[in-house]
């Protein structure tokens, strides 16, 4: 079993070494990495062992594993290294071109907290995931347990561009995209930033605004995993003296479904005109996966469950920085941007 160990070893060293790609290294970090691999089913042979000899059975393992991780992170900076060689050979900049004016821009409030909201979560492990905002009637609808006809429906005013194809409603299509693409194998834990549009425009909602939706699928995921989750991101996003609360609520890809409640930051949970006296100010939609949403996306609902929040990227920029009208995102009035200037 050691013989194979040291094998399994410099086999992963020598491909790791010719891996060509970002791919090619995620395939081969599954490959002699994950729970299943043949490397780690040796950890469940420690218990053949002598006592006197799991010790140091023990720490090959780790030394080896150890030594792959190592090895993969490597080489992903020496591809990373050698893809940004090759575009700065590509690139060239005229540095004699005169420099008209020295005004500086500001980055836009949108995307300031895209960014914050991003680094909390990219923290706590989440990947990044991206899909098209030009979505198929399939990913925005129907994998998501809202078939057609589905009164659920009305509830999301959509821009139809044909019977197939829409503006998304939301960022949930990303959410099944990846959910297929693992080919019902977890983990997954992603968040997915991006616009949505609905026919919908006053004062607190827009025909188009962000969303920063997310989805963790593994095994024995629950409710506590959410709250703990949702817990730390009102702390680190509006402070560690807010607390929240769940609601019972509906939504057709979650089950249970909760909307999400953070204590007023402006009366400490007294209550007052900001929270309508109420001590609370709803923030976010969460819940657990629903199974027709992970059986449709093909995981095994015996084996994995899952569950997934919804925030509104202006929602959050009005309630931390008191803005008045969600219209104020796009009304190019640079007085508003500069405003947040703080970098």
């Amino acid at each position: 079993m050691i013989n194979r160990i040291h094998e399994i070893e410099k086999e992963a060293e020598e491909k790791i070494a010719s891996a060509e790609n970002n791919e090619e290294l995620s395939k081969l970090q599954v490959l002699y990495l994950a729970k299943k691999s043949e490397l780690m089913s040796f950890m469940a042979k420690m218990r053949e062992l002598k006592p006197e000899e799991r010790a140091s059975f023990g720490e090959l393992m780790n030394s080896v594993k150890g030594k792959i991780q190592n090895k993969i992170e490597e080489k992903r900076n020496a591809l990373k290294d050698h893809e940004l060689e090759k575009k700065l050979k590509k690139e060239t900049i005229d540095i004699t071109l005169p420099y008209e004016n020295d005004s500086r821009g500001a980055k836009h409030l949108f995307q300031r907290v895209v960014d914050e909201v991003s680094d909390i979560f990219i923290g706590m492990g989440y990947q990044i995931e991206e899909g098209p905002e030009v979505e198929l009637d399939h990913y925005n609808f129907e994998l998501l347990n809202v078939p057609k006809d589905h009164p659920a429906r009305d509830m999301q005013d959509s821009f139809f561009i044909d019977e197939t194809h829409l503006m998304r409603s939301q960022t949930s299509p990303v959410q099944a995209r990846v959910m297929l693409s693992k080919n019902g194998v977890g983990p997954i834990k992603i968040i997915s930033p991006g616009k949505t549009f609905r026919r919908d425009e006053d004062a607190t909602h827009s025909h188009q605004f962000g969303q920063i939706e997310g989805l963790v699928i593994d095994e024995h995921i629950s409710m506590s995993d959410l709250l703990g989750t949702l817990e730390l991101f009102v702390k680190k996003m509006f402070g560690e003296k807010r607390s929240i609360r769940m609601r019972p609520s509906y939504f057709p890809f979650t089950e249970p479904s909760v909307e999400v409640d953070i204590s007023c930051f402006e009366c400490g949970g007294k209550g007052c005109s900001l929270c309508k006296h109420s001590g609370w100010i709803e923030i976010l939609g969460a819940g657990m996966v629903h199974p027709n949403v992970l059986r449709m996306c093909g995981f095994d609902t015996n084996k994995y469950q899952g569950f997934a929040f919804g925030v509104g990227i202006e929602r959050v920029a009005m309630l931390r920085y008191g803005i008045d009208d969600i219209r104020r995102f796009y009304t190019n009035d640079l007085r508003f941007n500069k405003q947040f200037d703080k970098e």
